[in-house]
């Protein structure tokens, strides 16, 4: 649907979930196209395989990989300030990884699993790297999401308790918190150079993302998926499209689906919620006085 030649090099790009699945196939193509490419995920060994195998296929000796847990805050911060450490810029940020039918606990953090996994590590991960960004603009965040937020809400006081919603429901609360917080960015990134679009894969062939699911539901779920689903290989592409089209240099606030502009959830024009939403997430996360660019620019 979208392919295109357009070339990366000199460009650095993190992609999240990047071991496996359609982040794997991303990091690959961009790979291809000349940029530095970093993966990230929490399993070394996949990592390590995925990282040397981009690199075989594609040519490219510019892939690196990073440990990043998603569930652990502290794992967060500190892929965040190696990246900032020793990365002089970040030029594409795609927040790939996410979970489906995750256990329904708090991690470690206090937060509700799910919800940290598919977005509050986002959040914390973003808002950590938003300097370096900013510095390295004209730059590019790519956040996922999925049309199950269409039918998500949003209740600061009870977005992570735990035994008050089912898989499809917290799966929904998750993209929907991801999606908003895509418009809050924009609003706040304007004139900066930083671009912040989110992204719907539809549904996906020959990931893992089903695996927590109870064998009947996930056998079914499978049979669906191989029906109706993208190739992992063209979901790559979507990605890759919109990570260097030149023509989206100064797209934001969009949603995408199937290389094309679609239709946002209308909260994301609630300018008071994404504001909220904003603020909620700085205080689920524990934003510390060190870490809070925002008051430290006043």
């Amino acid at each position: 649907m979208c392919d295109s030649i357009v070339r990366m090099e000199g460009k650095v790009a993190i992609v999240t979930g990047g071991s496996s699945g359609m982040g794997y196939e991303t990091a690959k193509t961009l790979a291809r196209r000349g940029a530095r490419v970093i993966i990230a995920s929490r399993n070394e060994t996949k990592l390590i395989r995925a990282r040397d195998t981009i690199i075989q296929k594609t040519g490219n000796p510019y892939v690196s990989y990073r440990l990043i847990d998603l569930a652990s805050l502290k794992s967060v911060r500190t892929f965040a300030n190696e990246v900032v450490t020793w990365e002089p810029q970040i030029d594409v940020l795609i927040n790939n990884a996410g979970a489906v039918a995750l256990a329904d606990r708090l991690t470690d953090d206090g937060l509700n699993l799910t919800m940290q996994v598919n977005y509050f590590g986002t959040f914390l991960l973003t808002y950590l790297l938003l300097p370096l960004l900013k510095a390295s603009a004209p730059s590019r965040i790519i956040n996922g999401s999925a049309a199950s937020m269409y039918v998500g809400h949003i209740d600061f006081d009870h977005w992570n308790d735990i035994g008050r919603f089912g898989t499809i429901e917290v799966l929904a609360n998750s993209k929907l918190a991801a999606t908003l917080f895509t418009a809050e960015l924009d609003r706040r990134l304007r004139g900066t150079g930083v671009t912040a679009n989110s992204f719907d894969p539809f549904v996906v062939k020959d990931t893992d993302i089903l695996n927590n699911l109870p064998e009947l539901m996930r056998n079914i779920t499978q049979l669906f998926i191989n029906m109706i689903g993208q190739p992992k290989e063209e979901v790559a592409k979507q990605l890759a499209f919109l990570a260097s089209n030149p023509d989206l240099e100064n797209v934001s606030g969009m949603h995408y689906k199937f290389c094309r502009k679609w239709i946002n959830h209308w909260l994301a024009g609630d300018s008071k919620l994404t504001v909220d939403l904003w603020e909620a997430s700085k205080s689920a996360v524990g934003i510390t006085t060190e870490e809070d660019w925002e008051a430290n620019t006043l």
